[in-house]
C-alpha cells in the first residue's frame, strides 16, 4: 500500500506534465513536446509509476467524499462557516457559473486522459523490462479506470459524453462527442467492466492495494446495474423531455422490470466471486477481538447489555478501521487517501487538556442529524418509532434514568451496536483511552475547554450543530498524549465493500418480489452487527420489504457516502432534502445550557433546499459554450 501509493505522487508530476488542457477538459490531450517525456516509460519501473500516475484521479475524488456532492445528504451538517461543496448542494447553490468547480468533471476527464495517454505512448516509446504479461495486466487497469472514471462521472452527470480513446488537439468541434444517453453509457460501462475483469487478478498483495482486480469490476458492475434499475433511470425521470441537440432522448421514460433481472444475475456473480476467487468475506467478531485484545482495550459497558453486545460495538468500529494486513478482507476496491480532516471534523474537542494548559481535540464540526439518530435501529432491530418495546416517542428527550450516566436520554438508551460505534452524543464514552489513556465522557452541557459544549469565543465556529458528533473512521485506542500528539492512522477509504454488494442484492430482491430471499440478504448484515433478524412477519403493506433494505443500507453504510446517491436514486431526495426536514437538539443556543434546553428538538438553521434539477450537477457554462454538441443538466 505504502509502495502503490509513494509511485502514485512521485510519477503524477512529470506523467501530467505531458497532458495540456485546452477547451473542454475531456477533448485537447496535447500529445507531449517536451524533450523529457520519454523518460516518463524509459523502462519498466518508470512506466509502472506512469500507470500509478493514472490512478491519481481516484484518491483525488476518494479524499474529497467526506465533504463533496456525495454528502449532500440528510445524514450530517457542518458549521455554514466551512463552506464545503456539500453544503452548497444541500443548499441548491451549485449553478453552470457558481460552484460548478465542485463536481469531479474536470479531475475525472483529466485523468482519463492521462488514461488515453498511456494507451497511446506505451507501444510508441517500447519501454525496456516490460514484458508481454505487463502490457497485458496495465492495459486491463486502463480499461478498469476508463470503467470506474465514466462511472463516477454517470453518477454524478447523468448521461455524459464518453471518451474512450485519444482526441487529436486538431479535431474539429463538430466531433466532439455530446451525452450518450444513460442507457447506452451504463452497457458500455458494463461492457468496459467485464473486459478488464477478464484479465486482472482476482487479488493483489499488500503493496498493491488499490489497484484494479476482477473482483472490483464484478462489484462495480453489480453496483452500477443496480442504480440503472432504480427509480430515477427507469422510467421515472423527472425530466422527460431532455434530449441531446440532435433529437435523441437521453434517459427512458418507460419502466423495465428486466433491469432488475440484470442487476441480480451481476450481484449473484459478484458475491460469488468475491466470496470465492477473490477472497473476500464480511469482517468478523474474532478479528475484531484479536484486535482488540493486541490493543489492550477492555470493553465498553452498556445498561441491560452482555458482553458479546459490547463486543458487536467494538467489532463495528474496527470494521472501518482495521486493515487487509490486519485480517479485515471486506473492503473490496479502497483507495489510499491523505487526509485526516474528515475524522478530525467529526471527533469531538475538549479530548484532553494538556500538559501546557490548553485543550487538543477534534474541530466537533461534522454533525450527524437528529434525523440519523432517528434512523439507526433499537436493540431489538427496529426503528425507535416503530418499536413497541422502546420509549413513546414523547419522552425520548428525557433523562434514560441509567445510574451514573443519568445524561443519557431514553433516544440514546437500548440502540443496536452500530449506534453506539459510529455516533457519539452527551453522556456517551468516546473512547476507553482517547485522554492520554483514561476515557473520555462527552459533556455538551460545559463549555469549559475540558469539555464539549458549545463555546464560541473559544471554538469558534467548530462546535457541533446538532448536539452529536462522530466516531465513525475513529480507531478504537486513538489517544492524545499531554504534548497534544496523537496515533491518529488513516485506512483506505472503500469504495466498495462486500457488505454493500448483499444489500444490493436484496434491493433487487425486494424489487423483484423475492421477499424471502431480500430477508435472507438482510440477516446476513443484521447478525454480523448484531442486530436481531429480520422475519416475514416484520415485512408488512405499512413497512413493506423495500423500505427495510433503505433503512439498512443507512445503518451499515452510513458515512460512507452511499446516502446521498441512494436517496436520488430511489426518487426520496424530496421527502428528506428538502427545506424543514433536518433536526438537531438545541446545541447552539447558549454556552452551558441546561438539560431541558439542550435536549430540546429543533430545526437546523441552516437554508436547505430541494429542486428536481439537483437529482444531477450542472456542467460548467465553459464546458458547454466550449462544445457544441454538449447540453446543460435539466433545470440549470
Amino acid at each position: 500500500m505504502k509502495k502503490f501509493k509513494k509511485n502514485i505522487k512521485t510519477m503524477a508530476t512529470v506523467a501530467m506534465a505531458a497532458v495540456t488542457l485546452v477547451s473542454c477538459n475531456y477533448l485537447d490531450i496535447v500529445p507531449p513536446a517536451t524533450p523529457d517525456f520519454k523518460d516518463t516509460m524509459k523502462d519498466r519501473d518508470a512506466t509502472l509509476g506512469f500507470l500509478y500516475s493514472c490512478y491519481a484521479g481516484l484518491r483525488s475524488w476518494a479524499n474529497s467524499k467526506p465533504e463533496s456532492y456525495l454528502s449532500a445528504s440528510d445524514e450530517f451538517v457542518e458549521p455554514m462557516e466551512y463552506g464545503y461543496a456539500f453544503s452548497y448542494y444541500n443548499f441548491n447553490q451549485v449553478t453552470p457559473t457558481e460552484h460548478n468547480d465542485l463536481g469531479p468533471w474536470v479531475n475525472i476527464y483529466n485523468n482519463l486522459g492521462q488514461c488515453h495517454l498511456f494507451t497511446k505512448y506505451l507501444p510508441v516509446l517500447n519501454p525496456e523490462q516490460v514484458t508481454e504479461e505487463d502490457r497485458t495486466r496495465w492495459m486491463a487497469e486502463i480499461k478498469f479506470l476508463e470503467a470506474i472514471y465514466h462511472n463516477i462521472l454517470l453518477d454524478a452527470y447523468g448521461p455524459i459524453p464518453l471518451v474512450t480513446g485519444y482526441i487529436p488537439q486538431n479535431t474539429a468541434k463538430t466531433g466532439f462527442p455530446g451525452r450518450s444517453p444513460y442507457d447506452a453509457c451504463v452497457d458500455s460501462i458494463s461492457k468496459w467492466y467485464d473486459e478488464a475483469a477478464q484479465t486482472l487478478p482476482a487479488t493483489v498483495s499488500t503493496e498493491e492495494l488499490g489497484r484494479g482486480t476482477s473482483t472490483a469490476c464484478y462489484a462495480l458492475k453489480a453496483k452500477l446495474l443496480v442504480h440503472a434499475a432504480s427509480p430515477l433511470w427507469n422510467g421515472h425521470f423527472p425530466y422527460p423531455t431532455w434530449k441531446n441537440k440532435d433529437g435523441k432522448l437521453l434517459v427512458s421514460n418507460t419502466y423495465d422490470a428486466s433491469k432488475w433481472q440484470r442487476a441480480l444475475e451481476a450481484c449473484n456473480k459478484a458475491i460469488e466471486y468475491a466470496t470465492t476467487t477473490g477472497q473476500r468475506s464480511l469482517f468478523d467478531m474474532k478479528t475484531s477481538e484479536s484486535l482488540r485484545k493486541l490493543d489492550k482495550l477492555p470493553l465498553p459497558t452498556y445498561e441491560g447489555e452482555d458482553t458479546t453486545f459490547s463486543k458487536h460495538v467494538m467489532q463495528m468500529r474496527y470494521l472501518t478501521t482495521s486493515t487487509e494486513e490486519e485480517g479485515n478482507h471486506e473492503v473490496i476496491f479502497g483507495v489510499v487517501v491523505d487526509a485526516d480532516a474528515h475524522i478530525r471534523t467529526g471527533m469531538p474537542h475538549g479530548c484532553l487538556v494538556k500538559n501546557d494548559g490548553n485543550a487538543v481535540g477534534g474541530w466537533a464540526g461534522l454533525s450527524p442529524t437528529l434525523n440519523a439518530i432517528e434512523s439507526f435501529y433499537t436493540k431489538d432491530g427496529k426503528l425507535p418509532k416503530d418499536d413497541p418495546n422502546f420509549y413513546n416517542e414523547s419522552e425520548w428527550f428525557e433523562s434514560a434514568g441509567i445510574k451514573g450516566k443519568e445524561r443519557i436520554i431514553k433516544l440514546n438508551a437500548y440502540r443496536e451496536p452500530r449506534f453506539y460505534a459510529w455516533v457519539t452524543f452527551d453522556g456517551d464514552e468516546y473512547s476507553q483511552v482517547i485522554s492520554n489513556g483514561k476515557p473520555l465522557v462527552c459533556n455538551y452541557l460545559k463549555s469549559d475547554k475540558a469539555y464539549q459544549g458549545y463555546n464560541p469565543t473559544l471554538y469558534q465556529r467548530d462546535n457541533s450543530q446538532t448536539g452529536f458528533n462522530m466516531k465513525k473512521n475513529v480507531q478504537p485506542n486513538f489517544k492524545w498524549t499531554g504534548t497534544g500528539s496523537n496515533n491518529m492512522r488513516i485506512v483506505p477509504r472503500t469504495v466498495i465493500r462486500l457488505a454493500d454488494l448483499y444489500l444490493l442484492r436484496a434491493e433487487c430482491y425486494a424489487n423483484l418480489g423475492q421477499t424471502d430471499k431480500a430477508i435472507g440478504d438482510l440477516n446476513i448484515i443484521r447478525e454480523r452487527a448484531g442486530v436481531p433478524d429480520l422475519t416475514a412477519a416484520d415485512v408488512t403493506s405499512e413497512h413493506p420489504i423495500v423500505e427495510w433494505v433503505h433503512n439498512e443500507r443507512f445503518s451499515e453504510l452510513f458515512f460512507e457516502g452511499e446516502r446521498a446517491q441512494d436517496l436520488r436514486r430511489w426518487m426520496l431526495a424530496p421527502q428528506y432534502l428538502g427545506a424543514n426536514v433536518r433536526k438537531g437538539l438545541n446545541a447552539l443556543s447558549k454556552a452551558d445550557p441546561s438539560f431541558a434546553e439542550f435536549n430540546t428538538p429543533k430545526k437546523i438553521d441552516q437554508p436547505f433546499q430541494w429542486s428536481n434539477r439537483m437529482y444531477l450537477i450542472p456542467v460548467a457554462v465553459s464546458e458547454v459554450y466550449s462544445n457544441p454538441q454538449l447540453v446543460q443538466a435539466p433545470g440549470y
